[in-house]
């Protein structure tokens, strides 16, 4: 008997190019997987000091998720409005925490981990950036990091049908 279970794709989207080319990629890749995607977007909250003696405090301002869903779904609506995306169904997550945490956390017996190779960290020059190496390092399942100096017309597609093409790569 096969099991009619729906696969599932998770992306991590916090409103960076790399995460609308990544969230780009996961909806291609869900048509070929028959895959559910669920786009994941985590924030921290900021901290600031209380008093010279009590450290810092968190400081999280009662519209901060607000937006966070906001630019979540500004960033689902302009990827979707760029390529096909019928019959894919997409959820959106949000969670407190840190972003690679989260991003291990919730992808836990999902198919796929997908996120951009470059957020909107400080370090322009690296080539792998933080949230992407740790989850690389910590997901327990398979991880994709797209290139953000890719367009689609790069990526390459194997026909699965296909047996040679496999064979020969």
């Amino acid at each position: 008997m096969v099991e009619d279970r729906q696969h599932r794709i998770v992306v991590g989207v916090e409103g960076s190019g790399g995460a609308r080319k990544a969230l780009r990629w996961a909806i291609c890749e869900a048509k070929y997987r028959n895959a559910h995607i669920e786009v994941v977007t985590a924030y921290a909250p900021t901290y600031i000091p209380a008093a010279p003696d009590l450290g810092f405090v968190p400081l999280t301002p009662p519209d901060i998720e607000r937006e966070v869903q906001k630019l979540q779904s500004d960033v689902v609506a302009s990827v979707q409005d760029r390529i096909d995306a019928a019959g894919i169904s997409v959820s959106q997550t949000i969670e407190r925490g840190r972003a690679a945490d989260v991003l291990v956390r919730v992808s836990e017996g999902a198919d796929m981990l997908v996120v951009g190779n470059r957020g909107r960290g400080g370090f322009r020059g690296l080539r792998l950036g933080s949230v992407s190496q740790q989850i690389a390092q910590h997901a327990s399942c398979p991880v994709m990091i797209v290139r953000t100096d890719l367009e689609p017309e790069d990526w390459v597609e194997i026909d699965l049908a296909d047996a040679s093409a496999v064979d020969s790569a």
